[in-house]
């Protein structure tokens, strides 16, 4: 077994661990699985790193509750980067155990924490990735908690987070309401 695939193979062991469920499935193994797939389709030529940083993008993530954090967005934030730091550190030691070097295990905490996003190609690339994921799996069950004005703030915060190549390839690809649609294109 390669390096990858040994990583790889252990992101979903821990994820599989997950005790909440998608499809009668562990939600976090799921989502590590669109996360690839994902990558795949947008970037098919892309590093080792990133690739395991999209499959790691939210290893263990149950682990660290967003209820142990206050309400409101300093909270949430928090929990954001705290996840951002707790996923790095435990994909960079997956990595150790399958054989990548220290400067390999450093870049997944860089992509994890998406340290550089719009400067750095490869944060950016996750990013990109994890919204595709985001619209293409879970915008739709979203929407329903959301009013339709509340829903256009989201999309429009997640298409800030993307490049201006994501942005239009996700209005090529996804039939949306217009003001949804909208919501990329402003």
């Amino acid at each position: 077994m390669t390096r990858l695939a040994t990583a790889l193979a252990a992101i979903d062991a821990a994820n599989t661990a997950d005790p909440n469920l998608d499809q009668g499935r562990p939600a976090a193994r799921i989502y590590g699985e669109r996360m690839s797939a994902e990558l795949d389709r947008l970037f098919p030529d892309a590093s080792e790193v990133l690739q395991i940083a999209a499959r790691g993008q939210h290893v263990e993530r149950w682990l660290l509750p967003r209820s142990d954090y206050p309400e409101g967005k300093p909270g949430y934030f928090a929990w954001r980067k705290e996840q951002g730091r707790r996923h790095g550190a435990r994909v960079a030691a997956i990595m150790a155990d399958a054989g990548y070097d220290g400067a390999e295990q450093d870049r997944v905490g860089v992509l994890l924490r998406k340290e550089g996003i719009k400067r750095d190609a490869e944060v950016q690339a996750l990013e990109d990735t994890i919204c595709f994921t985001f619209i293409r799996w879970y915008l739709h069950a979203f929407a329903e908690t959301r009013t339709p004005e509340g829903l256009v703030d989201i999309v429009q915060k997640t298409a800030r987070k993307m490049s201006a190549e994501g942005r239009s390839r996700a209005v090529s690809e996804f039939d949306m309401p217009a003001a949804l649609e909208q919501a990329f294109l402003t």
